[in-house]
């Protein structure tokens, strides 16, 4: 077995990224990893550390942002620093977590980006491109990713749109027209697609093991806690229901990702639901889409670092 070394996860203080940081914290000695928590500072992070902590992990938590680049591209020299210094074992996983549904996709990040493109996708490239040569081989990245980039029927049922795919570009771009559901619906199914997108195309770039964890849908979540109160109120009776998944048992199964031998194959962007190996829909395998975001992303990441 690997020496489990350290797991960096983003958006450690809620549901799902909570959970699967106490069940990391959790595990036997041996099978322990430090952790990394990479999170908004503030009463909730220093809560979850602490909560990690009491059940003997070594913990480092790290005050970010993921709204803006700079707090992302700070937080990435935080992680080198502290783990060139040896305070904490070698970077074996990282699990980009951190995700939020802008209602208003006219909202944008302290870059000037679309908020829901930039937290869920952009914060996290630049994150893990700028920590690629701190992984110690062999090493993960966990992506999180959603079904949600292609409608089925119970999502046509239930008024979840899905992607509509543009140039990386103009996805970044905020939007113009009055806010809705349905646009936020959609800067969120695009924002998952490029997840996928980007997970093929780094594993042609790096020497880590690439793979996407869907937690299954769980309503009810933060990352709604934008929306207006009846459509929260819903989402909350729906995660009543039988079957619907749940942060105490999607965490677990987003931890197992990171660090257990069952897992430790998977690569090339590979999909898991919940607990399951899936083949993706063939749209989210596209050569030159992946190509063209990788390009994309390197110039809405550099015109984010310019100086202005």
């Amino acid at each position: 077995m690997t020496e489990p070394g350290t797991v960096l996860i983003t958006g450690p203080t809620r549901n799902l990224g909570r959970h699967a940081v106490l069940a990391l914290a959790g595990r036997p000695a041996a099978q322990r990893p430090d952790l990394l928590l990479v999170g908004r500072a503030g009463r909730d992070l220093t809560a979850v550390a602490d909560e990690a902590r009491a059940l003997g992990a070594r913990v480092r938590e790290i005050g970010c942002d993921l709204a803006s680049l700079a707090d992302v591209r700070a937080a990435a020299a935080t992680a080198r620093d502290l783990l060139d210094a040896g305070a904490v074992r070698p970077l074996r996983a990282l699990v980009a977590n951190a995700g939020t549904m802008s209602t208003d996709t006219r909202r944008a990040s302290a870059d000037g980006y679309e908020l829901t493109f930039a937290v869920n996708y952009l914060a996290h490239a630049q994150l893990i491109g700028d920590l690629l040569g701190s992984f110690a081989a062999p090493a993960r990245v966990v992506l999180i990713g959603s079904n949600t980039y292609q409608a089925n029927f119970w999502r046509k049922l239930l008024h979840v749109p899905e992607a509509e795919w543009a140039d990386p570009v103009e996805l970044a771009r905020p939007g113009t027209g009055e806010p809705s559901m349905e646009a936020s619906g959609v800067a969120y199914s695009n924002a998952k697609l490029a997840i996928l997108y980007y997970a093929h195309e780094l594993q042609r770039h790096a020497d880590v093991n690439v793979s996407v964890f869907e937690p299954g849908w769980m309503p009810g979540t933060a990352l709604g806690r934008g929306a207006p109160a009846a459509l929260q109120a819903m989402s909350r009776a729906l995660g009543r229901l039988p079957g619907v998944s749940k942060p105490q048992r999607s965490g677990p199964l987003l931890a197992a990702m990171a660090v257990d031998d069952k897992w430790a194959h998977l690569r090339d962007g590979a999909f898991v639901v919940k607990d399951k190996l899936t083949e993706v829909q063939p749209v989210a395998h596209d050569r030159d889409r992946e190509r063209r975001l990788w390009e994309a992303t390197a110039e809405l990441l550099e015109r984010a670092a310019s100086p202005r």
